[in-house]
């Protein structure tokens, strides 16, 4: 699963070409995602993974790194 949310967010995240190889902890904010950007991630996690991600999940906070993302994602798959 993590390797598709990587695929996710190298594709819809907008980030800048030239960052190192993301962490699972890195702060996808802090390096260089857009609120806009992470609304389209959050669009694709949900078409590629078949879920929906409840008002109560959609923060930043759920959306800042791969873990945090991954986590989320696994809780919505059960």
């Amino acid at each position: 699963m993590n390797q598709k949310v990587r695929q996710v967010i190298a594709e819809h995240a907008q980030l800048p070409a030239d960052l190192p190889p993301l962490e699972d902890q890195t702060n996808l904010y802090e390096v260089g995602m857009a609120s806009r950007a992470s609304v389209n991630m959050m669009l694709a996690l949900e078409s590629v993974f078949e879920i929906e991600f409840p008002d109560s999940m959609l923060n930043r906070a759920v959306f800042e790194s791969i873990a945090a993302i991954s986590e989320a994602v696994e809780e919505l798959l059960g």
